[in-house]
């Protein structure tokens, strides 16, 4: 019987809710920079390689 009341106390508790909320907040902050991180990468790849070229095409004399 203790056992059931103590699991019905830490159902019916609210502390810590705001510790989830944090940490799914900032689980989703991380998530969200990784993704734009990923878009950044790509088009600073590509945006490199034109650059590459350009300066490979110029001849000093």
């Amino acid at each position: 019987m203790k056992l059931f009341k103590f699991a019905k106390k830490f159902w019916q508790s609210e502390d810590g809710a705001v510790t989830v909320d944090w940490v799914v907040l900032t689980a989703a902050v991380v998530l969200l920079g990784i993704l734009a991180l990923n878009f950044v990468r790509s088009g600073v790849g590509a945006a490199s390689e034109e650059i590459d070229d350009y300066l490979s095409a110029i001849t000093i004399e």
